[in-house]
């Protein structure tokens, strides 16, 4: 029996509809005769999705006991055992319960697979296991259950369940999804719009990426080389050279003009030792590519134009850009260049651009940093012109006679040219071949290997020593020029890797893929152990497939006792183990620092941590000890029996209690909103609304005649959370009147600037100094010599928490005349009068 098959559905968020979706595909394999059982499916009391699993058989749940507590999870050994040919699994990345036959449910789903049984399963894009981070960035849940991307994407069938971001607040709502008592949390918490929005993108582009798998691998399997246009994908050819990027540029901009435009730039290096491209320029252009949303690529290859149009090929490109060529007119001799032979050969299905940039004609002017060997096409074409020019010369002497001496000294400027060309070797040969063809056409007796006159003797002897000493102080110069590009190149590269290091600009991934692309390596792995016995646990590596074990990697070095690097692709020459060494000794000190800098950043927490609980208990021991000693006070009073109070006397201990009690209340509703500032999870709820319907209510706080308000009609609406915003101008407002003079009441204004809007409370107090303005943000303090009873000094960081919390500022400005002016920026939203009014205000006028 064969393996089963998987389907997924796959959906954004809860309440999409996945597993309505899975039961109806299940009702018309049922129809269609289809042996199909539901194995486990979790309605959570939705109406509709209860009503679809009437006319479905369902295996009987397996009944678990854990701390007291029973549950039910899916019985594998029934389903195994009632063996149907399709089997609904809701839930995949669930976790179950201890005592189950597994911990996770796709495992046992894998179970069912490998019995021959089809499942059709569901999942949401938070619970991919590759996503779990961004998920917590985007939503700040950190999802506990999750499920390896591997066994999602080896499924045979996925389907995406989508759902726009209002139509599903409308099913939150309606009580489509939870519980009416859990709508509201729900709405404002992890079904806002943006979580929403950017979950669906998170799951429209991880299917699209599926889906360009599958189309890779029908491609591969059906050998299909011919380009799919399916989606503009275009191939920016690098140099290195200070042209990459404005190609990078252009291509970005080719590719904004079509829907799901991919760039990808590639630099093709040959296999004959380090990159001939300045590392920097690559590490400058490979960020820009990036930045611009495309990706960079590094590939071995002699032949440039050959790898590039593999590669073009290979990812599905539909275009290519490169840049004019860099040669001047003179270097057209020898090739029409990389781009003509690119265009040349690119075909009907596959555009080439050629750009032009400043450097057009320029030269190359980059190193050529291939050891202290000659390239083989060089050493070929010496060859070529060592052997094959003497006998081409030969011919053309034999129709002209000039003379001995004008022979030798052209068959002497071929042996020069085979030397420059080929080296030493080939040289030699041109020499050897060369004086014998001097001897045996041009002296006399002619024909004959043999010489009538010692005097031609001496000089094909002359001639012979001269070619010899020519040809190897060329190959010495040739070679040496290639040494010393190598040197340049390893010292350009030796110099950046210490210079981003030491500026902490270089993390380890980065680090270990420059030494991939450096070496042209397929991958690189540093590798750490705790004893001489301890197994090997990788610390980072890039590319496919990375060594686990240091003996089965094409290159290894060591880093200590306990750490090596290994490089995977091909074996490297020793004289590039100098610069692999450093690499290295930098991956080490890289790994290093990213550990102290965790740990800082740990410790620094901690310490933060232990600030704010220090500040609070001071504030608990005496701040809010303060009110409720008034308040004991006040009550003991009133409940003695000794003294008989009037009514007068029982009024004032009760306004006592009940200003105790509101001082109390507003010092626990600061510190719990600096907690909830602290630990990230203000939540806001963002809508357009007047001030006027907000800023008047937080001035309720306050005595009536101490704030004045001047809110004018004509402002436009703000995008704000409106309990956030009245409890930062609350707060504002109070602070002002604490400082204020009692005969000069705070101002409370607004004003329009463009497109924010701004709240000014103005206070005539005593005023803060400039280098005092930020730190009055700060927790826990207060300025100048404010008694302990006037507050924990949380109210202004609280009021700027709840600021930047709904896209606002809030700073401190000096009041004309003295004083201190808090000015509350929010954003204003614009919008056109409508038709209607358009046309009754024209009436009007």
């Amino acid at each position: 029996m064969g393996r089963g098959k998987l389907r997924i559905y796959l959906g954004a968020a809860p309440g999409v509809g996945k597993t309505y979706a899975m039961l109806s595909e299940a009702h018309r394999r049922v129809e269609r005769g289809t042996d199909c059982v539901v194995a486990f499916v979790e309605h959570h009391n939705r109406p509709r999705t209860e009503v679809m699993l009437h006319g479905l058989e369902q295996v009987p749940r397996k009944h678990l006991d854990y701390r007291g507590s029973a549950f039910t999870e899916m019985d594998v050994d029934a389903v195994l055992l009632r063996a149907p040919a399709v089997a609904l699994v809701d839930e995949l990345a669930h976790t179950n319960v201890p005592g189950s036959r597994n911990a996770k449910r796709w495992q046992d789903v894998e179970e069912l697979l490998a019995a021959g049984i089809d499942v059709v399963s569901t999942v949401n894009i938070q619970h991919l296991e590759s996503l779990g981070d961004v998920v917590e960035s985007i939503t700040g849940v950190r999802q506990r259950e999750t499920v390896p991307d591997e066994v999602v994407r080896r499924a045979d069938q996925i389907e995406l369940v989508d759902m726009s971001p209002q139509a599903l607040r409308r099913r939150m709502a309606h009580g489509n999804i939870y519980k009416s008592d859990k709508v509201d949390a729900a709405l404002s918490n992890y079904f806002r719009p943006g979580n929403l929005t950017a979950l669906r993108e998170l799951a429209l582009l991880w299917v699209a990426d599926r889906v360009d798998e599958y189309l890779t691998e029908y491609r591969s399997e059906h050998r299909v080389s011919k380009i799919w246009g399916s989606r503009e994908r275009i191939v920016v050819g690098l140099t290195g050279g200070p042209e990459g990027r404005t190609l990078i540029r252009r291509a970005a901009r080719l590719a904004e003009k079509g829907a799901g435009g991919e760039v990808m730039a590639v630099y093709i290096a040959r296999s004959d030792g380090l990159t001939s491209a300045s590392p920097k320029e690559l590490a400058v252009q490979r960020t820009l590519v990036e930045d611009l949303g495309g990706t960079f690529h590094h590939v071995v290859g002699d032949d440039i134009p050959v790898a590039l149009l593999d590669f073009a090929r290979g990812v599905n490109a539909t275009q290519i850009v490169l840049g004019s060529s860099r040669r001047k007119t003179w270097q057209y001799v020898f090739g029409p260049g990389v781009g003509a032979t690119v265009a040349r050969e690119s075909g009907p299905d596959l555009d080439v651009h050629i750009v032009t940039h400043d450097e057009v004609a320029k030269g190359r002017g980059l190193p050529v940093a291939r050891g202290a060997r000659l390239g083989r096409s060089r050493i070929i074409w010496g060859w070529v012109v060592g052997v094959g020019g003497p006998v081409v010369l030969a011919l053309l002497l034999n129709t002209i006679d000039l003379g001995l001496a004008n022979d030798m000294l052209l068959f002497l400027t071929v042996t020069v040219a085979a030397a420059l060309l080929g080296g030493l070797f080939p040289a030699l040969a041109s020499a050897a071949f060369g004086s014998l063809l001097l001897n045996y056409f041009y002296t006399p007796p002619l024909h004959r290997l043999t010489i009538a006159d010692p005097k031609n003797i001496v000089a094909i002897a002359i001639f012979v020593g001269v070619a010899v000493s020519v040809a190897s102080v060329v190959d010495l110069a040739a070679r040496r020029t290639h040494q010393a590009a190598r040197l340049r190149a390893e010292s350009e590269i030796l110099s950046f890797l210490a210079g981003s290091v030491l500026r902490g600009e270089t993390s380890l991934e980065a680090l270990l893929e420059r030494v991939r692309e450096t070496f042209g390596m397929e991958s690189v792995a540093l590798l750490e152990r705790a004893g001489d016995v301890d197994p090997w646990t990788c610390a980072g590596s890039v590319g496919p497939r990375s060594p686990k074990r240091p003996e089965d990697a094409d290159v290894d070095m060591p880093v200590g006792d306990h750490m090596a690097l290994a490089l995977s692709g091909r074996v490297l020459p020793a004289s590039d183990r100098r610069v692999l060494a450093a690499f290295a000794a930098q991956a080490a000190v890289v790994l290093d620092r990213q550990r102290l800098q965790h740990e800082a950043d740990q410790a620094k927490e901690l310490a933060e941590g232990n600030r704010i609980r220090t500040a609070l208990l001071a504030a608990v021991s005496h701040d809010l000890r303060t009110p409720l000693a008034a308040i004991k006070a006040a009550v003991s009073s009133l409940r003695s029996d000794d003294v008989a109070w009037s009514e007068e006397d029982q009024a004032e201990l009760l306004e006592a209690i009940e200003e105790g009690a509101d001082r109390l209340d507003h010092l626990v509703g600061n510190l719990l909103d600096m907690s909830r500032l602290q630990t990230g999870t203000v939540t806001p709820l963002i809508r357009e609304i007047d001030l006027d319907e907000v800023v008047p209510m937080a001035l309720g706080g306050v005595p009536e005649d101490s704030a004045e308000l001047d809110i004018p009609e004509t402002l436009p609406m703000v995008a704000v959370d409106p309990g956030l915003l009245e409890r930062a101008v609350a707060n504002l407002v109070e602070n002002a009147v604490k400082y204020s003079p009692v005969d000069e009441p705070v101002l409370v204004s607004a004003s329009a600037m463009a497109n924010r809007v701004e709240v000014r409370v103005v206070d005539r107090g005593p005023g803060v100094p400039d280098e005092a303005k930020d730190r009055i943000f700060a927790p826990f303090q207060r300025y100048g010599d404010a008694p302990r009873g006037a507050g924990v000094g949380l109210g202004l960081a609280v009021a700027r928490g709840f600021a930047e919390a709904m896209g606002g500022t809030l700073n401190a400005e000096d009041t004309p005349g003295g004083g201190l002016t808090m000015v509350l920026t929010v954003r204003a939203v614009h919008r056109l009068p409508d038709l209607a009014t358009a046309t009754a205000e024209r009436q009007a006028s």
